[in-house]
């Protein structure tokens, strides 16, 4: 298995980086996950948009799928259109970035396969297992696994003993950082996660690693990391990325 980077900012893209997004790839499958603002031309530097076999959806808010849109359009109205793609998502996630679109428009460029957060289903050679982690719209955390390797992803989330669960013996651990010690608003805390949390969990869940990601934009990397205090290898997620399972 083989993770690629596309974006990793919180909230909004900056001139150097995108929001959430990554590509899995396994057995010449590539799986796209959260194609959040700006990740479409991080995408286009790796690949062609023909060459994404699905996309998995943690949950609607478009810092993790606004670049469906222009994905769908690059795909549905080309000279010779690629295979509907499948749309994973949890229901109702993508009804705002589907609705962009008369529907007549891109109809025929997806399928789309809703879920529940706590399904366990089949993406190609990937079985993935959810669960619906705290966020201020239903989000689900990711455990993707093959034979030969596990990452778990925790979309958005706040403080949740269910992370280490859903984490445990992962060889990889994409969790969200918003914040580096606090989160700075009391009614944010419930839904969103520090750095200090994330690495206490991938502690928790024997992680083999650690990667942090959606990091409000400005925030220093290296005091993320030591706030993590992971003990074994951890990284902040940056574009292009690469990191084998």
């Amino acid at each position: 298995m083989r993770l690629t980077v596309l974006g990793g900012c919180g909230a909004w893209p900056t001139a150097d980086q995108a929001c959430s997004g990554y590509v899995v790839e396994h057995e010449g499958f590539r799986l796209l996950i959260d194609p959040g603002y700006a990740t479409l031309p991080r995408l286009l530097a790796h690949s062609t948009v023909d060459s994404v076999d699905a996309v998995l959806v943690s949950h609607g808010h478009p810092d993790h799928c606004a670049d469906l849109n222009p994905l769908l359009r690059a795909r549905g109205l080309s000279d010779v259109p690629p295979p509907a793609l499948p749309l994973h998502a949890p229901h109702g996630a993508l009804d705002a970035v589907l609705a962009l679109d008369k529907p007549s428009m891109l109809a025929a460029a997806y399928l789309l396969h809703e879920f529940s957060p706590g399904d366990r289903f089949e993406i190609g050679p990937f079985t993935v297992g959810t669960r619906l982690l705290p966020h201020f719209v239903p989000n689900a955390g990711l455990r993707i696994s093959t034979p030969e390797a596990v990452l778990m992803y925790t979309g958005d989330t706040g403080p949740s003993e269910d992370i280490p669960r859903l984490a445990e013996g992962a060889d990889l651990f994409l969790s969200e950082a918003t914040y580096v010690h606090e989160v700075p608003s009391p009614g944010d805390a419930p839904y969103l996660l520090t750095a200090r949390l994330a690495g206490r969990y991938a502690q928790q869940a024997g992680a083999a690693r650690l990667l942090l990601t959606h990091l409000w934009p400005g925030t220093d990397p290296a005091a993320a990391l030591e706030a993590a205090a992971f003990p074994g290898p951890a990284l902040i997620a940056a574009p292009d990325l690469v990191i084998d399972l």
